[in-house]
């Protein structure tokens, strides 16, 4: 693993633009502030808050800006124009693509997706496998000037394998099953799955199968039995 000032020291030298906050931990094999290829424009510092932990193979492009506490599996890919708040976690193979903007708790598991111009607010889970999609007519001249990623809101959870078309809202703390196709947007607090995913119910309608509590998702509509153990 590098230390701090090495990774300063090989900034300096090759004109790499990063900005580490202190007590990071950043393995070798990571490449911290890759210049875009996009008309060799610099897009300006990588900028990373304390408390970073990059595990190898992971490349973070320079025009980023990440809040504190980050956490990456291997092989992970930023690329450059997102705004990424604090406790960020993305896991192994994971690429968020540029001009995202990406809220604090959220979690990214592997194998994932993110495509440009996507927002995810705070508190979202994206589970292994899942795509975001940001092309409406792919092939189309104007495709570019159309591209829109979905909107994921605040605490909303992504089950594995889904897919999300672009321009799709996805309301707060909705849960969306394994294995959709998201072609609508799905209304806060619900429940959606299927090809092409429906809204089939509510959160507070769901029970635990596993006793440890009645209603899992209770403390996100004010059950009273939010913190609640089954005796």
């Amino acid at each position: 693993m590098r230390k701090r000032k090495e990774l300063f020291a090989d900034a300096a030298k090759s004109g790499i633009a990063v900005r580490l906050g202190e007590g990071a931990i950043i393995d070798d094999g990571v490449v911290l502030g890759y210049l875009p290829s996009s008309n060799g424009v610099c897009t300006g510092e990588l900028v990373i808050g304390p408390n970073a932990r990059v595990r190898c193979g992971s490349v973070l492009y320079r025009g980023t800006s990440i809040g504190r506490n980050l956490d990456t599996g291997h092989n992970v890919l930023i690329r450059e124009r997102n705004i990424i708040g604090d406790n960020f976690r993305i896991w192994a193979n994971s690429t968020v693509d540029y001009g995202c903007t990406i809220g604090s708790n959220v979690k990214i598991h592997v194998n994932v997706y993110i495509a440009q111009f996507t927002i995810i607010e705070d508190g979202v889970f994206i589970g292994p496998g899942v795509i975001l999609t940001n092309d409406i007519h792919p092939g189309c001249p104007d495709s570019l000037e159309c591209m829109r990623g979905p909107v994921i809101k605040k605490g909303a959870q992504i089950g594995a394998n889904s897919c999300v078309l672009p321009r799709v809202t996805i309301g707060e703390y909705s849960i969306i099953g394994a294995g959709s196709v998201v072609t609508r947007d799905i209304p806060a607090r619900s429940v959606a799955y299927g090809n092409p995913a429906r809204a089939m119910g509510e959160i507070g309608e769901i029970v635990c199968t596993t006793g440890r509590r009645q209603k899992p998702y209770s403390h996100l509509i004010g059950g009273a039995e939010s913190e609640n153990t089954l005796r």
